[in-house]
Protein backbone atom coordinates (compact mmCIF):
# COMPACT_ATOMS: atom_id res chain seq x y z
CA UNK A 1 0.00 0.00 0.00
CA UNK A 2 1.44 3.37 -1.02
CA UNK A 3 1.61 5.68 1.98
CA UNK A 4 1.40 9.46 2.15
CA UNK A 5 4.32 10.76 4.20
CA UNK A 6 3.61 13.71 6.50
CA UNK A 7 6.81 15.55 7.39
CA UNK A 8 6.72 16.75 10.99
CA UNK A 9 8.58 19.32 13.00
CA UNK A 10 8.63 18.99 16.78
CA UNK A 11 8.70 22.17 18.88
CA UNK A 12 9.47 21.27 22.47
CA UNK A 13 11.68 18.20 22.73
CA UNK A 14 10.77 17.09 26.24
CA UNK A 15 8.83 14.07 27.45
CA UNK A 16 5.83 14.30 25.13
CA UNK A 17 7.98 15.13 22.12
CA UNK A 18 9.89 11.92 22.79
CA UNK A 19 6.60 10.04 23.11
CA UNK A 20 5.70 11.24 19.60
CA UNK A 21 9.10 10.09 18.33
CA UNK A 22 8.42 6.69 19.87
CA UNK A 23 4.99 6.53 18.22
CA UNK A 24 6.49 7.40 14.83
CA UNK A 25 9.11 4.67 15.30
CA UNK A 26 6.33 2.16 16.03
CA UNK A 27 4.29 3.02 12.95
CA UNK A 28 4.77 -0.49 11.60
CA UNK A 29 2.55 -1.58 14.50
CA UNK A 30 -0.43 -0.19 12.55
CA UNK A 31 -2.05 -2.22 9.79
CA UNK A 32 -3.83 -1.02 6.64
CA UNK A 33 -3.11 2.69 6.93
CA UNK A 34 -2.09 4.83 3.95
CA UNK A 35 -0.19 7.55 5.83
CA UNK A 36 2.82 7.84 8.10
CA UNK A 37 4.67 10.60 9.97
CA UNK A 38 8.32 11.37 9.46
CA UNK A 39 10.05 13.70 11.92
CA UNK A 40 12.33 15.88 9.80
CA UNK A 41 13.03 18.84 12.10
CA UNK A 42 13.10 19.61 15.81
CA UNK A 43 13.39 22.72 17.92
CA UNK A 44 14.13 23.36 21.57
CA UNK A 45 15.75 26.21 23.48
CA UNK A 46 17.79 23.53 25.26
CA UNK A 47 20.30 22.10 22.74
CA UNK A 48 20.64 18.88 24.73
CA UNK A 49 16.93 18.15 24.33
CA UNK A 50 17.11 18.58 20.55
CA UNK A 51 20.32 16.52 20.44
CA UNK A 52 18.41 13.50 21.77
CA UNK A 53 16.32 13.56 18.57
CA UNK A 54 19.35 14.04 16.35
CA UNK A 55 20.98 10.96 17.92
CA UNK A 56 17.89 8.75 18.21
CA UNK A 57 15.62 9.65 15.28
CA UNK A 58 17.36 8.95 11.95
CA UNK A 59 14.87 10.95 9.86
CA UNK A 60 15.73 14.27 11.56
CA UNK A 61 17.46 16.56 9.08
CA UNK A 62 17.61 19.84 11.01
CA UNK A 63 17.70 20.93 14.65
CA UNK A 64 16.85 24.53 15.54
CA UNK A 65 16.87 26.71 18.64
CA UNK A 66 14.47 29.26 17.10
CA UNK A 67 11.05 27.83 16.25
CA UNK A 68 10.56 30.41 13.48
CA UNK A 69 13.42 28.79 11.59
CA UNK A 70 11.62 25.46 11.85
CA UNK A 71 8.42 27.07 10.51
CA UNK A 72 10.39 28.38 7.53
CA UNK A 73 11.71 24.89 6.74
CA UNK A 74 10.11 23.75 3.44
CA UNK A 75 10.50 20.11 4.51
CA UNK A 76 7.97 20.51 7.34
CA UNK A 77 4.26 19.94 6.60
CA UNK A 78 2.94 19.70 10.15
CA UNK A 79 4.06 20.50 13.69
CA UNK A 80 3.69 18.86 17.06
CA UNK A 81 4.10 21.53 19.75
CA UNK A 82 4.61 20.69 23.42
CA UNK A 83 5.66 23.82 25.32
CA UNK A 84 4.56 25.46 28.61
CA UNK A 85 1.13 27.06 28.53
CA UNK A 86 2.29 30.69 28.42
CA UNK A 87 3.99 29.97 25.08
CA UNK A 88 0.93 28.46 23.40
CA UNK A 89 -0.53 31.68 22.05
CA UNK A 90 2.53 33.11 20.24
CA UNK A 91 3.83 29.79 18.95
CA UNK A 92 0.48 28.23 17.97
CA UNK A 93 -0.54 31.42 16.17
CA UNK A 94 2.73 31.48 14.24
CA UNK A 95 2.41 27.77 13.34
CA UNK A 96 -1.11 28.32 12.02
CA UNK A 97 -0.18 31.44 10.07
CA UNK A 98 2.75 29.55 8.54
CA UNK A 99 0.17 27.16 7.05
CA UNK A 100 1.38 24.10 8.98
CA UNK A 101 -0.98 21.47 10.35
CA UNK A 102 -0.83 21.47 14.15
CA UNK A 103 -1.28 18.99 16.94
CA UNK A 104 -0.77 21.08 20.07
CA UNK A 105 -0.78 20.25 23.74
CA UNK A 106 -3.65 21.30 25.94
CA UNK A 107 -5.05 23.70 27.06
CA UNK A 108 -4.51 25.70 23.83
CA UNK A 109 -3.59 28.93 25.61
CA UNK A 110 -2.78 29.98 29.15
CA UNK A 111 -6.23 31.60 29.54
CA UNK A 112 -9.41 32.42 27.65
CA UNK A 113 -7.96 35.51 25.95
CA UNK A 114 -4.98 33.53 24.63
CA UNK A 115 -7.29 30.78 23.42
CA UNK A 116 -9.41 33.31 21.51
CA UNK A 117 -6.28 34.61 19.76
CA UNK A 118 -5.43 31.08 18.63
CA UNK A 119 -8.98 30.53 17.34
CA UNK A 120 -8.88 33.86 15.49
CA UNK A 121 -5.67 32.85 13.71
CA UNK A 122 -7.29 29.54 12.74
CA UNK A 123 -10.35 31.29 11.32
CA UNK A 124 -8.06 33.48 9.24
CA UNK A 125 -6.07 30.50 7.92
CA UNK A 126 -8.44 27.88 6.50
CA UNK A 127 -7.34 24.59 4.98
CA UNK A 128 -5.16 23.23 7.77
CA UNK A 129 -5.88 20.62 10.41
CA UNK A 130 -5.50 21.86 13.99
CA UNK A 131 -6.19 19.52 16.89
CA UNK A 132 -5.43 19.20 20.60
CA UNK A 133 -3.63 16.27 22.20
CA UNK A 134 -5.95 13.95 24.17
CA UNK A 135 -5.08 10.28 23.96
CA UNK A 136 -7.19 8.54 26.63
CA UNK A 137 -10.45 8.33 24.62
CA UNK A 138 -8.54 6.04 22.23
CA UNK A 139 -8.41 3.24 24.82
CA UNK A 140 -10.63 0.38 23.60
CA UNK A 141 -12.86 0.64 26.70
CA UNK A 142 -13.40 4.35 26.08
CA UNK A 143 -14.11 3.67 22.42
CA UNK A 144 -16.75 1.13 23.50
CA UNK A 145 -18.47 3.83 25.57
CA UNK A 146 -18.29 6.18 22.56
CA UNK A 147 -20.12 3.55 20.51
CA UNK A 148 -22.76 3.03 23.22
CA UNK A 149 -23.44 6.77 23.42
CA UNK A 150 -23.69 6.89 19.61
CA UNK A 151 -26.21 4.05 19.74
CA UNK A 152 -28.28 5.99 22.32
CA UNK A 153 -28.22 3.04 24.71
CA UNK A 154 -28.45 5.04 27.94
CA UNK A 155 -31.99 6.38 27.79
CA UNK A 156 -32.37 9.47 29.94
CA UNK A 157 -29.00 10.44 31.42
CA UNK A 158 -29.11 10.39 35.23
CA UNK A 159 -25.58 11.60 35.97
CA UNK A 160 -22.04 11.63 34.58
CA UNK A 161 -18.66 11.61 36.30
CA UNK A 162 -15.35 12.05 34.51
CA UNK A 163 -11.88 12.58 35.88
CA UNK A 164 -8.12 12.39 35.53
CA UNK A 165 -6.14 11.70 38.70
CA UNK A 166 -2.39 11.69 39.40
CA UNK A 167 -0.33 11.14 42.52
CA UNK A 168 2.71 12.75 40.91
CA UNK A 169 2.73 15.76 43.28
CA UNK A 170 1.99 13.89 46.50
CA UNK A 171 5.65 14.12 47.57
CA UNK A 172 6.10 17.56 49.25
CA UNK A 173 9.83 17.29 48.54
CA UNK A 174 9.30 17.35 44.77
CA UNK A 175 11.03 20.49 43.48
CA UNK A 176 9.00 23.36 42.05
CA UNK A 177 8.47 23.35 38.29
CA UNK A 178 6.66 25.49 35.71
CA UNK A 179 3.31 23.82 36.39
CA UNK A 180 3.34 25.23 39.92
CA UNK A 181 3.75 28.86 38.76
CA UNK A 182 0.93 31.02 37.42
CA UNK A 183 3.28 32.91 35.06
CA UNK A 184 3.93 29.76 33.04
CA UNK A 185 0.98 27.47 33.83
CA UNK A 186 -1.75 30.08 34.33
CA UNK A 187 -4.42 30.43 37.00
CA UNK A 188 -6.15 27.24 35.87
CA UNK A 189 -3.54 25.09 37.59
CA UNK A 190 -4.46 21.40 37.37
CA UNK A 191 -7.49 22.24 35.23
CA UNK A 192 -5.33 23.59 32.42
CA UNK A 193 -2.96 20.66 32.70
CA UNK A 194 -5.50 17.82 32.95
CA UNK A 195 -8.92 19.26 32.18
CA UNK A 196 -9.23 18.84 28.41
CA UNK A 197 -8.61 15.11 28.88
CA UNK A 198 -11.62 15.06 31.23
CA UNK A 199 -13.90 17.20 29.04
CA UNK A 200 -12.97 15.66 25.69
CA UNK A 201 -15.70 12.99 25.66
CA UNK A 202 -18.47 14.98 27.42
CA UNK A 203 -18.03 17.84 24.95
CA UNK A 204 -17.81 15.40 22.02
CA UNK A 205 -21.14 13.95 23.19
CA UNK A 206 -22.66 17.45 23.24
CA UNK A 207 -22.89 17.58 27.05
CA UNK A 208 -22.01 21.22 27.67
CA UNK A 209 -22.01 22.34 31.31
CA UNK A 210 -24.55 25.14 31.80
CA UNK A 211 -23.21 26.02 35.25
CA UNK A 212 -20.38 25.09 37.59
CA UNK A 213 -19.68 25.14 41.30
CA UNK A 214 -15.95 24.65 41.83
CA UNK A 215 -13.94 23.37 44.76
CA UNK A 216 -10.26 24.14 44.09
CA UNK A 217 -7.52 22.98 46.47
CA UNK A 218 -3.92 24.03 47.13
CA UNK A 219 -2.62 21.10 49.15
CA UNK A 220 1.15 21.55 49.04
CA UNK A 221 1.67 25.28 49.51
CA UNK A 222 5.45 25.44 49.01
CA UNK A 223 8.15 23.33 47.40
CA UNK A 224 11.95 23.18 47.24
CA UNK A 225 13.44 25.68 44.81
CA UNK A 226 16.47 23.51 43.97
CA UNK A 227 18.85 25.93 45.70
CA UNK A 228 18.28 24.92 49.32
CA UNK A 229 15.23 27.12 49.90
CA UNK A 230 11.50 26.89 49.40
CA UNK A 231 9.11 28.91 47.24
CA UNK A 232 5.30 29.17 47.16
CA UNK A 233 3.22 26.88 44.95
CA UNK A 234 0.92 29.27 43.14
CA UNK A 235 -1.40 26.92 41.23
CA UNK A 236 -4.27 24.64 42.16
CA UNK A 237 -3.37 21.03 42.92
CA UNK A 238 -6.87 19.53 42.72
CA UNK A 239 -10.20 20.62 41.26
CA UNK A 240 -13.71 19.21 41.65
CA UNK A 241 -16.32 20.82 39.41
CA UNK A 242 -20.01 20.14 40.03
CA UNK A 243 -21.80 21.03 36.81
CA UNK A 244 -25.33 21.03 35.43
CA UNK A 245 -25.23 19.63 31.91
CA UNK A 246 -27.86 18.92 29.30
CA UNK A 247 -28.62 16.18 26.78
CA UNK A 248 -31.55 16.36 24.35
CA UNK A 249 -33.32 18.95 26.45
CA UNK A 250 -32.90 17.08 29.74
CA UNK A 251 -30.53 18.42 32.41
CA UNK A 252 -28.41 16.20 34.65
CA UNK A 253 -25.53 16.56 37.13
CA UNK A 254 -21.98 16.08 35.84
CA UNK A 255 -18.95 15.98 38.14
CA UNK A 256 -15.53 16.69 36.62
CA UNK A 257 -12.41 16.12 38.70
CA UNK A 258 -8.78 16.88 37.98
CA UNK A 259 -6.23 15.93 40.62
CA UNK A 260 -2.47 16.06 40.74
CA UNK A 261 -2.56 14.77 44.32
CA UNK A 262 -4.70 11.62 44.37
CA UNK A 263 -3.02 8.95 46.53
CA UNK A 264 -2.79 5.59 44.81
CA UNK A 265 -3.46 6.91 41.29
CA UNK A 266 -0.34 7.07 39.14
CA UNK A 267 -2.24 8.00 35.98
CA UNK A 268 -5.97 7.26 36.15
CA UNK A 269 -8.48 8.54 33.58
CA UNK A 270 -12.13 7.50 33.87
CA UNK A 271 -15.69 8.17 32.77
CA UNK A 272 -18.93 6.90 34.31
CA UNK A 273 -22.38 7.38 32.78
CA UNK A 274 -25.61 6.41 34.57
CA UNK A 275 -28.80 6.22 32.52
CA UNK A 276 -32.37 5.00 32.96
CA UNK A 277 -31.87 2.18 30.44
CA UNK A 278 -28.13 1.55 30.49
CA UNK A 279 -25.10 2.54 32.57
CA UNK A 280 -21.40 2.13 31.84
CA UNK A 281 -17.97 3.01 33.11
CA UNK A 282 -14.36 2.69 32.07
CA UNK A 283 -11.14 3.51 33.89
CA UNK A 284 -7.53 3.18 32.82
CA UNK A 285 -6.99 1.78 36.32
CA UNK A 286 -8.37 -1.48 34.91
CA UNK A 287 -7.61 -0.99 31.22
CA UNK A 288 -8.73 -4.45 30.11
CA UNK A 289 -12.22 -4.07 31.55
CA UNK A 290 -15.34 -2.07 30.77
CA UNK A 291 -18.44 -2.29 32.94
CA UNK A 292 -22.05 -1.93 31.90
CA UNK A 293 -25.50 -2.37 33.42
CA UNK A 294 -28.43 -2.89 31.04
CA UNK A 295 -31.72 -2.15 32.84
CA UNK A 296 -35.22 -3.42 32.13
CA UNK A 297 -38.13 -2.86 34.54
CA UNK A 298 -38.57 -5.90 36.73
CA UNK A 299 -35.28 -7.47 35.70
CA UNK A 300 -32.28 -7.94 37.97
CA UNK A 301 -29.91 -5.00 38.23
CA UNK A 302 -26.45 -6.47 37.79
CA UNK A 303 -23.22 -4.93 36.56
CA UNK A 304 -21.52 -6.88 33.80
CA UNK A 305 -17.72 -6.76 33.67
CA UNK A 306 -16.28 -7.67 30.31
CA UNK A 307 -12.78 -7.59 28.90
CA UNK A 308 -12.04 -4.71 26.55
CA UNK A 309 -9.73 -6.52 24.12
CA UNK A 310 -7.08 -4.86 21.97
CA UNK A 311 -9.71 -3.65 19.50
CA UNK A 312 -8.51 -0.16 18.66
CA UNK A 313 -9.68 2.58 16.31
CA UNK A 314 -6.90 1.62 13.87
CA UNK A 315 -6.05 -2.01 13.26
CA UNK A 316 -2.72 -3.19 14.66
CA UNK A 317 -0.54 -6.26 14.59
CA UNK A 318 -1.46 -6.98 18.23
CA UNK A 319 -4.06 -9.67 18.78
CA UNK A 320 -7.16 -9.11 20.94
CA UNK A 321 -5.85 -11.33 23.74
CA UNK A 322 -3.22 -8.74 24.72
CA UNK A 323 -3.40 -5.56 26.79
CA UNK A 324 -3.70 -1.99 25.53
CA UNK A 325 -1.61 0.71 27.24
CA UNK A 326 -0.71 4.39 27.34
CA UNK A 327 1.84 4.22 24.51
CA UNK A 328 -0.79 2.45 22.38
CA UNK A 329 -3.30 5.25 23.02
CA UNK A 330 -0.73 7.82 21.88
CA UNK A 331 -0.07 5.83 18.71
CA UNK A 332 -3.82 5.67 18.00
CA UNK A 333 -4.23 9.42 18.61
CA UNK A 334 -1.39 10.15 16.21
CA UNK A 335 -2.93 7.84 13.64
CA UNK A 336 -6.20 9.78 13.88
CA UNK A 337 -4.40 13.10 13.40
CA UNK A 338 -2.33 11.88 10.46
CA UNK A 339 -5.39 10.24 8.94
CA UNK A 340 -7.27 13.55 9.01
CA UNK A 341 -4.30 15.41 7.53
CA UNK A 342 -3.94 12.83 4.77
CA UNK A 343 -7.58 12.06 4.03
CA UNK A 344 -9.72 14.87 5.45
CA UNK A 345 -13.38 13.89 5.82
CA UNK A 346 -12.62 10.52 4.23
CA UNK A 347 -10.44 9.38 7.14
CA UNK A 348 -10.57 5.66 7.80
CA UNK A 349 -12.56 5.83 11.05
CA UNK A 350 -14.76 8.62 12.45
CA UNK A 351 -13.27 9.44 15.87
CA UNK A 352 -11.17 12.60 15.57
CA UNK A 353 -8.68 14.10 17.99
CA UNK A 354 -9.89 16.86 20.31
CA UNK A 355 -10.92 19.90 18.27
CA UNK A 356 -10.06 23.59 18.81
CA UNK A 357 -13.75 24.15 19.59
CA UNK A 358 -13.60 21.52 22.34
CA UNK A 359 -10.46 23.15 23.72
CA UNK A 360 -12.29 26.50 23.68
CA UNK A 361 -15.18 24.86 25.53
CA UNK A 362 -12.82 23.71 28.24
CA UNK A 363 -11.62 27.31 28.65
CA UNK A 364 -15.19 28.46 29.24
CA UNK A 365 -15.60 25.84 31.95
CA UNK A 366 -12.25 26.61 33.63
CA UNK A 367 -12.81 30.38 33.54
CA UNK A 368 -16.21 29.93 35.18
CA UNK A 369 -14.64 27.55 37.73
CA UNK A 370 -12.12 30.21 38.77
CA UNK A 371 -14.95 32.71 39.26
CA UNK A 372 -16.89 30.14 41.27
CA UNK A 373 -13.88 29.52 43.49
CA UNK A 374 -13.42 33.26 44.09
CA UNK A 375 -17.07 33.94 44.90
CA UNK A 376 -18.19 30.65 46.43
CA UNK A 377 -21.17 30.74 44.09
CA UNK A 378 -22.48 28.60 41.24
CA UNK A 379 -21.53 30.33 37.98
CA UNK A 380 -23.47 30.09 34.73
CA UNK A 381 -21.49 29.33 31.56
CA UNK A 382 -22.31 31.26 28.39
CA UNK A 383 -22.19 29.10 25.26
CA UNK A 384 -23.70 31.80 23.07
CA UNK A 385 -20.84 32.04 20.57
Amino acid sequence: MAKKTIRFGVIGCGLMGKEFASAAARWCHLENVDFEPRITAVCDANPAAAEWFVRRVPTVENAYSDYKELLADPNVDAVYCAVPHHLHEPIYVDIIRAGKHLLGEKPFGIDGRANEAILKALQETPGIVVRASSEFPFFPGAQQIVRWVGEKRFGKIIEVEAGFWHSSDLDPGKPINWKRRTATNGEYGCMGDLGLHVLHLPLRFGWKPASVRALLSKIVTERPDGRGGKVPCETWDNAILACEAESEGESFPMVLSMKRIAPGHANTWFIRIAGTEFSAEFSTKTPKQVACLPYRPGAAQAWQIQDAPYKSAYETITGPIFEFGFSDSILQMWAAFCDEVANGPDMRQPFRCATPEEAAGSHRVFTAALESSRTGETVKIDWGR
